[in-house]
């Protein structure tokens, strides 16, 4: 225990799995964590003079079930192993922490989602910028960046990293900044030192310096990118060579997706359980690394015209020569996640069966360059270009490794015969013994003459030769006699005895023989690593772009036009989303978008609850982001002028936990929208000021509607309300247009037409809806009496005549009967004292009947 204590005592925050014997035991509060997240018993153990101490352990062998439960609820694991064989002390087992697993430092394939990056995120705030890295050791990518506290928390909420660092000093800064995203982990400060960072990061990447990486006067960039490199160390995680290369994230190459954005559009992730994403709809990918790729695509999409025309010519291409695109697929297909794969080649913790799948997998990205190398189309030709052959890597594997390898290398009959002459000897003896023994007999017995010979074995002397009696004065002067039977000799030989201990010791020397040969192909293989991962990237976005493909064939999407102009105009554009969520015998009532920088650069958007203008809105977004990252657009026709930022404040959520209301909530995006405005930003409104009372919301709604109209950059705007009174602004302000979501009233009720048209609606249609909702009659009735004198009294006061009354049944009806009919009266106050919202359809017939026999 004082050897437990002294090791637990280096790693506070961590759970501690403590290695005895076969066990790994957890104690004291660790135990009482796993024996609850993991579901194993508690004990208690007497701890000498001490009472007693909570215990609770597995086998060692489980450590692979057991250890992704204890990462995923949130905890750090500490794997405390023994590093002596207990046979060669006499002392205690000398034991130390061989890995350190946290959320965001973790390879193993129980834990990681496939399709999901795992980032390490690390921080470091200077006094005006800010440095960010985030670090996938799974992957060995690594990317890095500065800039201020917008662009640091937009960052850090597009990535969603597993894991946060930062400096102690710097604690509470990022918990106020980034809390919200996920806990940090502070670090000791002295790591966060420019020089000792740099010099980390150059031995890292066996470079002199870091002009190269294009980092190298971003001085807060290398302390966080340092930071993140030595917490790894810290980890016990040294086999790194995978992390062979730093990108810069560059703010200039990409659209600004702040917070509210990526979460009010869903893109990666409903905010709703059981919601589907934009990312869940477009995601064609056959490879966990091609559909990592694409998340990180749609959180970061380009804003540069050249790379993305070169992606949407590369998916025209394969739009255009789709038997190409599926046998293409098909063999995306046996790629599997290449990227992992590779990476354990170089932590030292890939199997055999995975060099199988690593060279299934270069065979398959060999035959995609061949299938697709002929290809005219510059962008695809590009692409497949940088594809590595490996051939010498697939022929080692293949003439190497069993094609029946197992999961695990001391399994055993990993390595192929003819590799190494040891173990093919070896093998040759454990696993051919008898016939190796028969052919000695066989031998023996002609030398000797001895036609009865047999070979024996047991205990006691091993392998021997019996001869009988009758022959006995046949046997050689070497032969050894060992014991003497009633009617036998047993003997044996040099030969025999140094069979047997060949025979005896051949298992275990395999096991080392093949360790050894193992580990030197993994060395060898270790030098491809930079091509192999070369490979991985290039496979990945091939993946994505053939997927976008599939995508614009199954869906009927049409490549966008894109310009550096300032108009968005989108013909027939449809919800990519709420589409594929349609029922097979419904489709999707497209509409059209048009705006620019003159004639139509605000669009006030009215129209009743539940008609579709929230869709507009986020099927705009959606459209202008599905270009910007290369793929075809659910329109009939787009003409996209580049789009550098977009702002949505869509949606209502209270954030209780932080103190803020919907309203705050509201005001806080509106503010950042208004905050950073540019002349290609695209901005998204619905219901602005709705959080507030009817007065302060319009009055904010119209403001902002000016502000937006006014400013020096003129940014395009979709504006949707429910404030009618914002129709005004078209007749009062240059550039400002209403539209509505067309409806129709029938029978009472209302039919939405999700159809935008011209002009603004004078009417939201709140109690129809109330209506289609299941509310009781009686509360429908009451809302349209307070509706209908609320709406006089307000066109008295603004010196309207009338008002339409929107109440989903008439109140007042034409009387059909003479007033002075004495039957008719009876009827009258019958009808009077009756609760019509309490009948039920019988009580309903048997009342009618009653009236009829009244009026004779």
């Amino acid at each position: 225990m004082k050897q437990y204590n002294g090791i637990k005592a280096k790693y506070p925050g961590a759970l501690l799995l403590f290695r005895v014997g076969d066990f790994y035991e957890t104690f004291d509060e660790d135990a009482k964590i796993a024996s609850k997240v993991l579901g194993i018993v508690l004990t208690k153990r007497s701890n000498g003079a001490a009472s007693h101490m909570d215990l609770a352990g597995f086998p060692h062998h489980s450590l692979d079930n057991y250890l992704p439960r204890l990462v995923r609820a949130g905890y750090r694991v500490a794997i405390c192993d023994q590093l002596e064989d207990p046979k060669l002390t006499k002392t205690i087992v000398k034991r130390g922490v061989t890995e350190l697993v946290t959320p965001g430092v973790n390879f193993n394939d129980k834990v990681l989602e496939a399709r999901q990056s795992n980032y390490l995120c690390s921080v470091y705030f200077g006094e005006k910028q800010h440095g960010i890295a985030f670090l996938d050791i799974s992957t060995g990518e690594f990317l890095t960046t500065i800039g201020d506290d917008a662009e640091i928390q937009k960052l850090a909420n597009g990535f969603k990293p597993a894991e946060l660092l930062c400096p102690k000093n710097q604690l509470l800064q990022a918990q106020n900044l980034l809390g919200k995203i996920t806990p940090a982990m502070p670090v000791e400060d002295w790591i966060y030192q420019e020089e000792y960072c740099t010099e980390k990061l150059c031995r890292q990447f066996k470079s002199s310096s870091l002009k190269g990486f294009g980092i190298s006067d971003l001085k807060e960039s290398i302390i966080a990118s340092g930071a993140a490199l030595q917490y790894l160390e810290v980890t016990h995680h040294t086999q790194i060579d995978h992390i062979n290369n730093i990108s810069r994230l560059d703010e200039s190459e990409y659209v600004w997706l702040d917070g509210f954005t990526v979460r009010n559009l869903e893109l990666t992730r409903s905010i709703f359980p059981g919601g589907v994403s934009l990312f869940d709809v477009i995601d064609r990918t056959q490879t966990p690394m091609g559909s990592r790729m694409l998340n990180h695509w749609l959180v970061m999409p380009l804003k540069n015209i050249e790379p993305i025309n070169e992606r949407h010519d590369a998916v025209q291409w394969f739009t255009e020569n789709s038997d190409v695109s599926k046998s293409c697929a098909e063999l995306l297909k046996s790629v599997g996640d290449l990227q992992r794969i590779v990476s354990k080649v170089a932590l030292n913790r890939i199997g055999p069966r995975e060099v199988l799948q690593l060279g299934r997998s270069l065979q398959a990205a060999s035959e995609i360059k061949k299938q697709i190398g002929h290809s005219e189309n510059t962008s695809v030709q590009e692409i497949t270009g940088k594809i590595h052959p490996c051939t010498e890597i697939i022929q080692r594997i293949a003439s190497t490794i069993n094609d029946d390898a197992p999961v695990l290398l001391h399994k055993g009959n990993v390595i192929k015969e003819g590799i190494d002459a040891e173990l093919d000897q070896l093998r040759a003896i454990a696993f051919s013994g008898k016939d190796y023994l028969l052919e000695v007999q066989n031998r023996e017995s002609k030398k000797t003459g001895i036609t009865s010979l047999k070979i024996g074995f047991n205990n006691v002397f091993g392998y021997y030769l019996e001869v009988t009696n009758a022959h006995k004065n046949r046997v050689p002067e070497e032969w050894i006699r060992k014991q003497t039977l009633t009617g036998a000799e047993r003997y044996i030989t040099p030969e025999l005895k140094e069979y047997e201990e060949k025979i005896l010791n051949a298992e275990e020397r395999i096991s080392g023989v093949e360790q050894g040969l193992w580990e030197a192909f993994l060395l060898w293989l270790a030098e491809f690593v930079p091509q192999i991962q070369t490979n991985a990237r290039i496979l990945s976005k091939l993946d994505c772009l053939i997927g976008f493909a599939s995508l614009a064939e199954e869906c009927g999407y049409v490549r966008p036009f894109m310009d550096d102009s300032l108009l968005l105009e989108l013909d027939g554009c449809r919800h990519p989303v709420i589409e594929k969520q349609l029922p097979p015998d419904e489709s999707y009532i497209p509409n059209d978008i048009y705006l620019d920088e003159r004639e139509q650069r605000i669009v006030i958007l009215t129209g009743p609850n539940m008609s579709g203008k929230s869709a507009v809105l986020r099927q705009t977004a959606l459209t202008v982001i599905m270009a910007q990252i290369g793929s075809f657009v659910p329109c009939t026709k787009a003409h996209i002028g580049i789009v550098d930022k977009i702002y949505t404040r869509v949606g209502a959520s209270d954030n209780i936990s932080l103190g803020e209301s919907t309203f705050m909530v509201e005001m806080l995006e509106t503010a950042s929208i208004l905050n950073n405005l540019s002349e290609r930003s695209l901005i998204l409104l619905d219901e602005i000021g709705r959080g507030t009372s009817t007065y302060d919301g319009v009055s904010l709604a119209w403001s902002i509607a000016e502000y937006l109209q006014s400013h020096t950059t003129k940014p395009k705007t979709l504006f949707a309300t429910h404030y009618h009174e914002l129709n005004e602004l078209e007749s009062k302000l240059e550039g400002v247009r209403n539209f509505h979501i067309a409806t129709k009233e029938q029978a009472n009720r209302i039919i939405f037409l999700r159809k935008l048209k011209p002009g603004g609606s004078e009417h939201s249609f709140g109690i129809h809806v109330a209506q289609m909702a299941g509310i009781p009659n009686k509360v429908l009735l009451r809302a349209s009496e307070i509706l209908h004198n609320l709406e006089s009294d307000r066109a008295k006061i603004s010196g309207r005549e009338t008002m339409k009354n929107t109440a989903p049944s008439p109140i007042f009806q034409m009387s059909m009967f003479p007033t002075d009919d004495p039957a008719m009266k009876l009827v009258r106050e019958i009808l009077k004292n009756t609760d019509l919202n309490t009948l039920s359809p019988i009580d309903a017939l048997l009342k009618l009947q009653e009236l009829k026999n009244k009026m004779g």
